[in-house]
């Protein structure tokens, strides 16, 4: 059933595409016929929005892989930089969760790790179609160059984040994931107050010994809700580092975690001395900051996916 949807996601949208053509075509031959151009409006509209269609379903096209229409996992953890790098962990989840919600896409907060000066770390699991298969564009370090709110001198400073996308895996999927391997913790969630602080050790931690893999999952009272959703949250981590592991002769296309750090950005967002945000594997790159920190994340993502498949970016 899931081969069957897929395949109708993929090939319906075409076939309403195509008719809706013809009957654009149609209407263009008959008020030519007819010397009639009280309809040029209506087609040119018509024709633009055909176009726009278009587009996203040749993007589309492009996400063949496995896994690219599951659900997804994202986690954002902050890098060298302090309490800077704390906020520029918040500023970037505000930004998916805007992408998230332009996309008609749903995020449930899994974890996070609260800090002075913004978050240190934060996963949800988003869900909707083709989650993974954008959001795996993002994987990587962010970088940020800003004049810091937190240095009374006014003084730029860079600050780093890493983004980590897995794809959720189904229960068709087997995963090597044998509960001897994984050291459980549990510990007290912790959050603004109220209602978002247990008064019991209901957060789980996982570390899955082999890889090093650490999952932690705390957005239930239940540890036994929160003990299901952590080992939801390693099998998709494994399921992506296995396949890494067998996908090694093509590494330079894998979704690796690096340093946080100097050196290994994938994209630079510079708020002074101008304005900027460029993608460092696709040279796709806006003036307009404001836009990207709204969610307007598109045009990289399609960068992303264009370069991955081999073709030109514009």
């Amino acid at each position: 059933m899931t081969e069957i949807r897929r395949l109708r996601d993929l090939i319906e949208p075409w076939e309403t595409l195509f008719a809706d053509i013809e009957d654009t075509e149609a209407l263009l031959e008959l008020s030519l016929e007819e010397g009639d151009q009280s309809q040029e409006k209506e087609i040119r509209s018509a024709l633009a929005n055909q176009r726009g269609r278009y587009e996203k379903l040749q993007l589309k096209q492009l996400l063949s892989e496995e896994s690219d229409m599951a659900n997804a996992f994202l986690t954002i953890h902050s890098g060298a930089g302090g309490t800077e790098a704390c906020d520029w962990v918040s500023m970037l989840y505000r930004m998916y969760r805007r992408w998230i919600d332009s996309h008609g896409l749903t995020a449930d907060l899994m974890d996070m790790q609260e800090a002075e000066g913004g978050i240190k770390s934060v996963t949800v699991e988003v869900k909707g179609p083709y989650a993974f298969g954008y959001l795996k564009a993002e994987a990587g370090i962010h970088r940020l160059v800003r004049i810091s709110p937190f240095d009374s001198s006014g003084r730029r400073h860079t600050s780093f984040a890493s983004v980590y996308v897995s794809p959720e895996v189904d229960d068709t999927i087997d995963i090597d994931l044998k509960m001897e391997d994984v050291r459980v913790d549990t510990y007290r969630a912790s959050g603004a107050g109220g209602q978002h602080v247990n008064k019991t050790d209901s957060a789980v931690r996982m570390t899955h010994n082999p890889t090093g893999i650490v999952v932690q999952c705390q957005n239930e009272r239940s540890q036994h809700k929160n003990r299901d959703f952590a080992i939801k949250m390693l099998k998709s981590r494994l399921y992506e580092y296995y396949r890494q592991q067998r996908d090694e002769e093509n590494a330079a296309k894998a979704i690796e975690k690096k340093g946080i750090s100097w050196g290994n950005q994938i994209r630079s967002y510079v708020f002074q001395p101008y304005t900027m945000v460029k993608d460092l594997r696709t040279a796709v790159e806006t003036g307009n900051i404001q836009a990207v920190m709204d969610g307007e994340l598109d045009p990289f993502i399609e960068g992303f996916l264009k370069h991955h498949a081999g073709q030109a970016v514009n």
